[in-house]
């Protein structure tokens, strides 16, 4: 499954520098004002001897530009950096980044916006217990996002089968932040249902759940979409379609979701 990444390979690129398609789950929506009550299925790992807890997830690079072409990632990924950027084995999206990038002379200047339009962004799916539902949910989220919520899941990792959490997510645009906050009395706190289904939780998340989530994308597929986005590709080797290729419409690529990277605004 393209380079998604799991466990302490998904840790390890959470913690790392800042600078197959079939399973027919979907991303649970976390819009800004959206609240889950949840219970945290975490990993629990040992590192030196010590015994840690992490949150279930995923690592994996997206590909999309929001409200104009759906998320999608690469059946054929290229190789990264430690970084995150493409270095190797480039896709059409990383060729047409590496245009406007190799065009950019100072920061934020119009190639250096373009090419983040097509830039990579590294992502996180996390798993959690709904305790409304009763059911496993997914969520996606940006890197910072990501770390704000493992970090919790790390300082309770001790409770989390004594605590019920609320995940919420705040803000607009660049602006949003995603929290996940311990409930402390859950018999107050929490209603006969969520007490019930929060007892009922399973011990380990389903990981089978991770796949087909993400949709994966050809090469063909991923020259249709960097046409759809305005990008001229013969600019970057490839054939421009002619009058008779049928065009993309917005059933060739599944729709993404609204949760951007954190500051669209970084120099690459």
């Amino acid at each position: 499954m393209s380079e998604i990444t799991y466990g302490l390979d998904a840790l390890a690129a959470l913690n790392g520098g800042d600078e197959e398609q079939g399973g027919g789950m979907e991303f649970s929506p976390l819009k800004s004002g959206t609240t889950y009550t949840v219970k945290v299925i975490g990993i629990h790992y040992e590192i030196d001897g010590k015994k840690k807890v992490m949150g279930d997830f995923i690592s994996y690079f997206n590909y999309g530009i929001f409200k104009k072409v759906n998320s999608f990632v690469a059946k054929n990924p290229s190789k990264k950096s430690a970084k995150g950027y493409p270095v190797d084995n480039l896709t059409p999206w990383d060729k047409a980044w590496k245009y406007h990038q190799d065009l950019s002379k100072e920061f934020q200047d119009k190639h250096s916006q373009e090419a983040y339009k097509y830039k990579p962004a590294q992502k996180f799916a996390f798993g959690f217990f709904d305790l409304d539902s009763g059911k496993e949910i997914i969520v996606d989220l940006t890197k910072n996002q990501a770390k704000a919520v493992n970090e919790a899941i790390e300082k309770y990792g001790k409770k989390l089968d004594k605590l019920a959490f609320e995940l919420s997510k705040t803000g607009q645009s660049t602006s949003t932040k995603v929290s996940l906050t311990p409930i402390i009395d859950m018999d107050e706190d929490l209603t006969d249902k969520q007490r019930a289904n929060f007892d009922k939780a399973p011990k380990e998340f389903d990981r089978k759940l991770f796949e087909g989530l993400l949709y994966e994308a050809d090469e063909d597929e991923m020259i249709k979409s960097l046409i759809q986005a305005g990008f001229d590709v013969s600019l970057i080797g490839y054939d421009t379609p002619t009058a008779s290729e049928p065009s993309i419409n917005d059933e060739d690529i599944p729709l993404g979701d609204e949760n951007t990277e954190d500051d669209p605004t970084s120099q690459f």
